[in-house]
């Protein structure tokens, strides 16, 4: 099964983040397919390279690059959401691109689930 995540929960204020990481380690750990994340509203926090966690916090940013580097998932941040927030291509954490709504309109349909994180 192929899925595809869309992610509108911030890093650091909610669980639904992590949730989103632990879904898409379980999703390529297993004999699926992950398409796309897509990153969305104040999701767009997790791409932030400039992001400082405290010492005893999960730091998902890094997490997420890890992920995107280590197995290739493409991490995608929604350009409005990440202007809005002030996400730019010179803070963008490695592993993430910077696009617009048709990357998760694409994933979408490429996908057979597209699972949401954060409301």
């Amino acid at each position: 099964m192929k899925f595809a995540i869309l992610v509108t929960a911030g890093p650091f204020n909610r669980q639904a983040a992590g949730s989103a990481l632990a879904f898409a380690r379980a999703v390529l750990d297993s004999e699926h397919e992950l398409v796309r994340v897509f990153f969305y509203s104040d999701g767009v926090h997790s791409a932030n390279r400039l992001a400082a966690p405290a010492n005893d916090e999960h730091n998902l940013v890094r997490d997420w690059s890890r992920l995107a580097t280590e197995r290739g998932v493409d991490l995608v941040v929604c350009i409005a959401a990440g202007l809005r927030r002030g996400v730019r291509e010179a803070n963008l954490a490695p592993g993430f691109r910077i696009s617009g709504l048709g990357q998760l309109v694409e994933a979408g349909i490429l996908a057979d689930r597209l699972i949401t994180f954060g409301a």
